[in-house]
């Protein structure tokens, strides 16, 4: 966990780790999903930094796509198992090294993203596989304040570029809700 190259972007999958990974459905059908508002504090001290910060998750939810516009995350991936080839699809669109990536997740589906990520991290409720390979584990489970304490890590241990950014408007932020096709070179 060399500091060069510093990180110029951090990733994050939702359920288990913005989310504590539980699903509610209503009467109706609808899906229910809760954010830790402390974590979209980090977030906006990273964007403040000046680093980008990006979703990539296996479900597809509109949820994802508002809290993603919330906190001005403008990059996101639903819908894809497979994260370590999102993850290079992310970093190739834009023109990042994974050596420059840190990587939060909390199940197997995560892990070769963990691993390829100069920084992998999870939640202190991730799978035993998934804490076995990161090299950074929070002290709170997912959902529970573990994207914020990952965030004041890379800010305090100075590990994120230092070039502070005027913060662009919530509004304006792109989201790239269209899950991207898992055959896609």
């Amino acid at each position: 966990m060399s500091q060069d190259p510093p990180i110029q972007i951090v990733v994050f999958d939702v359920d288990g780790v913005m989310t504590d990974g539980r699903v509610t459905y209503t009467s109706d059908g609808q899906e229910l999903k809760s954010f830790c508002i402390k974590d979209g504090v980090g977030i906006k001290r990273l964007h403040d930094s000046g680093v980008r910060t990006a979703i990539i998750t296996g479900r597809i939810s509109p949820m994802v796509e508002r809290r993603a516009q919330e906190l001005g995350i403008s990059h996101v991936i639903q819908g894809r198992e497979d994260k370590l080839s999102a993850l290079n699809e992310l970093l190739e669109a834009v023109d990042v090294s994974v050596d420059c990536v840190a990587y939060m997740g909390d199940d197997l589906p995560d892990l070769t993203a963990i691993k390829a990520a100069k920084i992998g991290a999870c939640p202190s409720d991730a799978s035993s596989a998934v804490m076995d390979q990161a090299d950074w584990i929070a002290s709170v489970a997912g959902g529970q304040g573990c994207v914020r304490e990952f965030c004041d890590f890379l800010l305090d241990s100075a590990l994120v570029a230092s070039a502070p950014v005027a913060s662009a408007p919530v509004a304006s932020a792109p989201v790239d809700s269209a899950p991207v096709d898992s055959a896609t070179p």
